[in-house]
């Protein structure tokens, strides 16, 4: 009998522990950042576009465009439905510039991302 009880103890909490760790963490936020080819940004270390058409022949050539914080988060946008959808061809008429994007982000072994519900360029100077 006790066996059977510690048992089912263990199996408790690793079932609650295995779902806890298997999410990621989701919250709405806003982010404001360079909209920039995913490869400059790790490979060239750039914080900053060199411009609008650098960034889209990277983008047109297949290279995933992300968003750049101020502080050096790197957001992926990404899309909620399944099966997913890339969101290149969104985010193209902002390659290269200063954006301002709200929706929900997701942190995940240290990789953010973004389910974008608005995205807006942001206002010179800010």
């Amino acid at each position: 009998m006790r066996r059977t009880l510690v048992s089912c103890l263990l199996a408790t909490m690793v079932v609650v522990l295995s779902g806890s760790s298997t999410g990621a963490e989701e919250k709405t936020t806003t982010v404001k950042g360079y909209v920039l080819d995913s490869a400059c940004a790790f490979i060239r270390n750039v914080t900053k576009p060199r411009g609008e058409g650098c960034a889209l022949k990277c983008a047109k050539a297949g290279s995933p465009l992300v968003i750049l914080t101020d502080e050096g988060t790197l957001y992926w946008p990404i899309s909620d439905t399944m099966p997913a959808t890339g969101q290149n061809e969104r985010l193209m008429k902002f390659a290269g510039q200063k954006v301002i994007a709200s929706g929900k982000a997701y942190e995940r072994g240290g990789s953010h991302a973004l389910v974008i519900e608005k995205i807006v360029v942001a206002p010179v100077g800010r």
